[in-house]
């Protein structure tokens, strides 16, 4: 199964990943790297899901929205 992890290339070549990853095993491993130009945020609060996550409370808030999903809500 692949697992995808985010890291920055510093460029003295240093490698540092955003979040933990498995220890490495005994022996080598095949890894897949990909390069993308954007930025990395210096502040995580930035990202996406942080500035949306206000926005779509509104929503998430409602009565109707409770009703709606009521149905997956064991002992309601």
């Amino acid at each position: 199964m692949l697992k995808t992890y985010e890291a920055v290339l510093e460029p003295n070549g240093q490698l540092h990943f955003l979040e933990a990853v498995p220890t490495p095993s005994t022996t080598s491993c095949r890894v897949l790297v990909t390069f993308t130009t954007e930025q990395q945020p210096a502040d995580t609060a930035l990202c996406g899901a942080s500035l949306s996550e206000a926005a779509l409370a509104e929503d998430w808030l409602r009565n109707e929205e409770d009703a709606a999903w009521a149905h997956l809500q064991l002992g309601k």
